[in-house]
């Protein structure tokens, strides 16, 4: 079913030497298959097995990619115990097809509504929650101080404008001033959502999201001809449609590109010898009447209602949720911790994305966290074609528009 498997098993010999039980076995299924994060669930994994010696846990781990794909293939038929997932309308999505438990009994038992309060809307479906927060993140411009000084470009960035004059002055020296890569279609997203959120702001973003406002309205066009200003002044590499992100970094690193708008799961991929070239900034005002509203995608795990192994799910999903183990994973991951009493990572990118979200004046998560999954996909695969051919915007929106009334009026 899944291409790579990693068996965990620590303090099960010892156990069952001492005359206990077979182990019972509990089977979680992620997608984190980059080494950071990888390494971090295997540690926690271990930490649970010495913390509940009766249980062994088995570890699914497929590509990231391919995990959005599969999970949808088996939490009907095959599920495990435990999934790795998102939060928002990515979860209600599975919330509204049953597919996800009830798990409000954890999060009352554990006390979990005083210290995860930020996040518990994020998993809450009519007052009943359906997941542990583990890790959010801030997005951003990451760029490249070394090239911004060398070419004199000045950041943070106050206004649109200077970030389309930085991109005329990178490219006129042979600089491409951003980096993407499309291929997987949701980074395009992250221009969608903060030309949105800076120009027309959160409510009207999120009614967009909710299907309750025309993908033609002028407004959302308006986004578009902000973002063609972008495309004419060179702002993106070329060809990004054939590369992942993950495949776009190498630009940034090289110095072949001096920006990447992502989350800060970026940061591990900065070479730890080089990491002083590299800085962040806030995107940049588009209207100054307009509050200033972040990206803040929230990352969770899940029991599926077909679990075999409730018990010990619950076991791993109260454990996941306890302060030492979400520090521990997001000092690997240098994000965020849910759980208010986990210290914080030491990180001047932490730092910098923590006062930002702190100052914001709302949070959304992401485009394809934030509405319909099949709305999601369209809307990103239009978002990757305009990049390419903006002289296409009339017949994206139509189709954009012919999705969401097709989708949001069933």
């Amino acid at each position: 079913m899944l291409s790579s498997r990693v068996l965990c098993a620590t303090a099960i010999v010892g156990a069952m030497a001492a005359g206990s039980a077979q182990a019972e076995t509990m089977v979680f299924n992620h997608g984190r298959s980059d080494p950071a994060p990888r390494a971090a669930w295997e540690q926690i994994v271990a930490n649970f097995e010495a913390a509940h010696p009766g249980i062994e846990v088995e570890v699914n781990v497929l590509e990231h990619e391919a995990y959005k794909t599969a999970i949808r293939n088996w939490l009907g038929s095959e599920p495990p115990d435990v999934v790795d997932w998102f939060t928002g309308e990515r979860m209600n999505a599975f919330v509204e097809r049953g597919l996800f438990m009830d798990i409000s009994d954890i999060w009352e038992e554990n006390g979990l509504a005083e210290s995860m309060a930020s996040t518990m809307p994020s998993v809450s479906v009519d007052g009943r929650q359906y997941g542990i927060p583990y890790s959010y993140y801030q997005w951003g411009i990451y760029y490249r101080q070394d090239i911004f000084d060398a070419h004199g470009v000045s950041a943070p960035f106050e206004t649109i404008d200077d970030l389309v004059a930085a991109c005329t002055t990178l490219r006129e020296a042979g600089v491409a001033p951003v980096t993407i890569g499309t291929k997987f279609l949701w980074t395009a997203a992250g221009w969608f959502d903060y030309l949105n959120l800076r120009q027309n702001g959160r409510d009207f973003h999120m009614s967009l999201m909710a299907g309750q406002e025309s993908y033609e309205d002028d407004r959302v066009r308006a986004v578009f001809d902000t973002w063609a200003q972008l495309i004419d002044a060179g702002c993106f590499i070329d060809d990004h449609t054939a590369y992942s992100w993950q495949e776009a970094i190498p630009f940034l690193v090289q110095g072949d590109a001096a920006m990447y708008l992502i989350g800060n799961f970026i940061v591990p991929f900065f070479p730890e010898a080089e990491r002083e070239n590299y800085a962040f900034m806030p995107f940049p005002v588009i209207d100054p009447n307009v509050g200033v509203y972040e990206d803040a995608p929230i990352d969770s795990i899940h029991i599926p209602t077909g679990a075999a192994n409730v018990e010990a799910a619950k076991l791993f999903m109260a454990f996941v949720a306890q302060p030492e183990q979400q520090e521990l994973m997001n000092d690997a991951l240098q994000q965020l911790p849910p759980n208010r009493n986990a210290p914080v990572l030491e990180d001047r990118f932490l730092e910098a994305g923590f006062e930002m979200l702190s100052n914001a004046d709302g949070i959304a998560q992401f485009y394809d966290r934030d509405t319909n999954p099949e709305m999601a996909r369209a809307g990103m695969e239009g978002f990757q074609e305009f990049m390419v051919r903006p002289e296409r915007l009339d017949r994206i929106l139509a189709q954009l528009e012919r999705t969401r009334q097709r989708i949001f009026t069933q």
